[in-house]
């Protein structure tokens, strides 16, 4: 992947998704989680402190060694036990309906195959289990004039951000993957250009 990708853009990622005023928002989405716990794109493990009482365990799949790694502290500190199970979301290693909860946060613009993604979480959730996200992606469709702007500047934001993505139809993708939206709310992040901020922050269950 090159030095950029393996040590750089990990720690880079560590200090933005640590800012301030992300933590209300991990703590919303991470409301509802229950039981055993598989949280993709896991990253540096900046939602651990907002891990409800009822979480018993978590999964965390992340593969960057150096994410895992800046993640070191958070999960030593961590209520339950945390530990790194998988290094791709889109080939869990895990059985069918093995958990209760899925967790995702800012993680299905980076992966390459988003729907492949979302369809493990599918299969490895039991029925009736619910997966927490908190994405951003395309903006609102009356937002035309945001959406061209997103547009425009993916290619190079993907080039420097590691293949983010700024145009994924998140609510989209979660019900083609057979999700059924429960919870949902789109908004702009606060203090941040619209065209990196459109936000879906929800709840989704698989039947």
């Amino acid at each position: 992947m090159g030095f950029y990708a393996d040590q750089v853009l990990p720690r880079f990622i560590d200090a933005v998704c640590g800012l301030k005023m992300a933590r209300p928002l991990r703590r919303r989405v991470c409301v509802g989680l229950t039981g055993d716990v598989v949280e993709i794109g896991f990253g540096s493990g900046h939602n651990v402190p907002f891990y409800p009482q009822a979480v018993t365990r978590v999964s965390a799949v992340e593969p960057s060694d150096v994410g895992w790694k800046l993640a070191a502290r958070r999960v030593g500190a961590a209520r339950v036990l945390v530990r790194r199970a998988g290094l791709d979301g889109q080939s869990l290693p895990f059985e069918d309906d093995s958990f209760d909860t899925a967790l995702s946060t800012w993680t299905l613009c980076t992966i390459p195959d988003a729907d492949a993604a979302l369809r493990e979480l599918r299969r490895v959730l039991k029925p009736g289990g619910t997966l927490h996200f908190l994405e951003h992606g395309l903006a609102p469709a009356q937002d035309e004039n945001v959406r061209s702007w997103q547009r425009r500047i993916e290619p190079v934001y993907k080039h420097v951000f590691g293949g983010c993505h700024l145009t994924r139809p998140v609510v989209d993708m979660l019900t083609g993957a057979g999700f059924r939206i429960e919870e949902l709310d789109v908004f702009y992040e606060e203090g941040a250009p619209k065209v990196l901020a459109a936000d879906s922050l929800g709840v989704a269950l698989s039947p």
